[in-house]
């Protein structure tokens, strides 16, 4: 077989310097576009932009083929600047089918690049999309810089010699369509290169064939009249560190890791699979040597059951899951409240109600863990605004559950769960310390008391098998001090405003609210994973001259103590969720604030543009 060893020759073209660009490629869920866009983000961080990005896939595992139901996306935004969204507009679209470019056409920015695959637009093609017209004729593309590309059939062509079948070399595509694309952003092939070495060493005929197919792609650009210049993007200017690509659910599990051992704690995970969240299962799963222990359970009370077992014997328990998961574990977070434990409890949102939209973003369970339990059992919750914040969040909210002896809920969304930006690797020594102690045992002559409190309202946390701790527990309430089984009406008014105090104490234990942008006028206020839109909605609406502060609430349950004096400040209060007004009604009963809502439920995040838009029209 002959080998390509030529290497890729620098575009001989004219180069333009760009600030930044965005980029999307869809296809089929077969068509490697996630392979694409994930190999487009780690070259390009590699090469010193700052990168985010925006995964988008069907639900069904096996999405029907050339339908719009089963078109996958990857969007990924690189620049020379400081990002914090995946971009809004569309500078280049990547196309493989018709599904894909009428589902994601109305994205691109007119003028902007539109690549595609054209062997994919035959009769067939279009009646799987619902399409009575061929969009390459019908006048759709026009607003565009369209380039129609033989994509299937050059990609068949260049790996002919390696003698794969033309099934299997038809799937080479997505490198070809790879290579055009590295060509036309300068982007280094090198990571790729050696990506494909050790994704495919047992099956050298495809790794060749995936090699020819990517310099088929970039040899197209170079040498088409179709392409007049090359774009580059210069280096970010990034805090100075050493940094590393993360997406949120592998940066939220290399957090608790690193709880774990800063508590010096064994990690407990008892998990049932659910997408978003099942790839935290899957990373920490990967970390035995950190004496971390996985357990995949049969269901959701099992998995929550067994994580509320460990916490109980001393370790760093948690569970993980989405929302309907989470509505099967209520009866088990009840217990945990009840016992008083420290635990996690990780809610990575999807769409809604029931089975929803598995692959789709939402913010629309905060209610739920904030009341979804019988009786008054409320929780510690924070929520992180992006995916390289998860790692300090999971740090943040062990600290929490340890230091007040309470089941601490963290939210996350399948936005920040499968996105990625770069991540700068914190100095071990930069990390807060987490201190746990446990009673070394009864002191002589002295009865032991489960349910004595310190100055924090946090009970002991009494290892089983420590001589002279036996203690009863379990879900019936319990006795002040002792722990024995109560009835008692007093005492249970007592213990729930106990443990509601407790919970509320945790408000000045975390780190006050900060205000970005201006101190009057419009108080734009966020939380989770819509920070990066507002964020820079905020930064471009004051540099049209509206007076905009933004405020970010990581800590949603309790609020932070000055949050109410920031919001007194403003005259206008706008809050925006997707959902449709969740953190809005908590605000309005906390602080009796004349707030509005910015609401979407669409499976999307917010644009900037959304968020400018409805800055301008409330400051009128």
């Amino acid at each position: 077989m002959t080998t390509v060893t030529d290497q890729f020759l620098p575009p001989q073209k004219p180069s333009e310097a760009v600030s930044g660009v965005t980029v999307r490629l869809a296809g089929d869920s077969g068509d490697g576009m996630q392979l694409l866009g994930t190999q487009l983000t780690n070259t390009s961080a590699l090469a010193g932009n700052d990168v985010a990005t925006f995964p988008d896939f069907p639900a069904e595992i096996r999405a029907p083929v050339g339908t719009r139901a089963g078109v996958s996306g990857f969007q990924v935004q690189f620049s020379a600047e400081q990002i914090f969204t995946p971009g809004d507009g569309v500078d280049a679209l990547v196309v493989m089918n018709p599904a894909a470019l009428v589902t994601n056409i109305g994205d691109l920015k007119k003028s902007g690049i539109l690549i595609i695959n054209s062997d994919s637009f035959g009769p067939k093609d279009l009646k799987l999309a619902k399409l009575d017209t061929n969009p390459l004729e019908d006048g759709t593309i026009e607003p565009y810089r369209s380039i129609k590309v033989s994509m299937s059939k050059m990609t068949l062509a260049a790996v002919e010699e390696t003698g794969l079948s033309t099934k299997f070399a038809g799937r080479c595509k997505n490198f070809f369509a790879m290579g055009l694309v590295f060509w036309l952003y300068g982007r280094d092939v090198e990571p790729t290169l050696r990506f494909i070495e050790k994704k495919f060493s047992k099956k050298p005929e495809v790794a060749e064939a995936n090699r020819r197919a990517l310099k088929a792609g970039w040899n197209y650009g170079e040498t088409t009249e179709d392409f007049a210049s090359t774009y580059q993007v210069p280096k970010a200017e990034l805090t100075p560190g050493t940094y590393r690509n993360v997406m949120g659910n592998q940066a939220l599990a290399w957090g608790l890791v690193a709880a774990s051992k800063l508590s010096k704690k064994e990690l407990f995970l008892g998990s049932y699979p659910i997408t978003p969240a099942s790839d935290i299962l899957h990373e920490l799963s990967k970390h035995k040597n950190f004496g971390v222990r996985t357990f995949q359970a049969e269901d959701e009370i099992a998995a929550i059951c067994s994580a509320i077992g460990a916490a109980f014997g001393g370790a760093m328990a948690l569970t993980t899951s989405s929302g309907p998961g989470i509505a099967l574990k209520g009866e088990g977070l009840g217990l945990a409240l009840m016992l008083e434990l420290p635990m996690l409890i990780v809610d990575v949102q999807r769409g809604g109600p029931s089975t929803g939209l598995p692959t789709k973003t939402e913010q629309s369970d905060l209610m739920m863990m904030m009341y979804g339990r019988n009786g008054e059992s409320p929780l510690p919750i924070i929520a992180a605004r992006s995916p390289s914040d998860c790692f300090m969040t999971a740090i943040e909210a062990w600290r929490v559950a340890v230091k007040f002896m309470t089941p601490v809920i963290i939210m996350s969304d399948g936005y920040i769960a499968n996105g990625a930006e770069p991540w700068r690797i914190p100095d071990v020594s930069e990390l807060p310390e987490i201190k746990v102690t446990h009673p070394a045992g009864a002191v002589e002559g002295e009865e032991f008391l489960p349910y004595s409190r310190n100055e924090d309202l946090a009970r002991p946390w009494a290892v089983p098998g420590t001589p002279g701790l036996m203690h009863r527990v379990g879900g019936l309430e319990k006795q002040d001090g002792t722990g024995n089984v109560s009835y008692d009406p007093d005492n249970h008014q007592k213990m729930v405003q106990t443990r509601a105090e407790k919970v509320a104490r945790v408000a000045d234990f975390v780190d006050p609210i900060e205000v970005e942008g201006s101190d009057s006028g419009t108080l734009l206020i966020s939380w989770g994973g819509t920070y990066g839109a507002c964020h820079t909605a905020m930064k471009q609406a004051v540099a049209e001259g509206v007076s905009v502060g933004h405020v970010h609430c990581r800590w949603v349950s309790p609020f932070p103590a000055n949050l109410g004096d920031v919001i007194a400040k403003y005259d206008r209060v706008l809050v925006a969720e997707l959902n449709s007004g969740q953190l809005l009604t908590l605000l309005k009963s906390t602080y009796l604030v004349d707030a509005k809502g910015l609401n979407k439920v669409k499976g999307k995040p917010f644009q900037v543009s959304e968020v400018v838009d409805a800055l301008k029209a409330i400051s009128k």
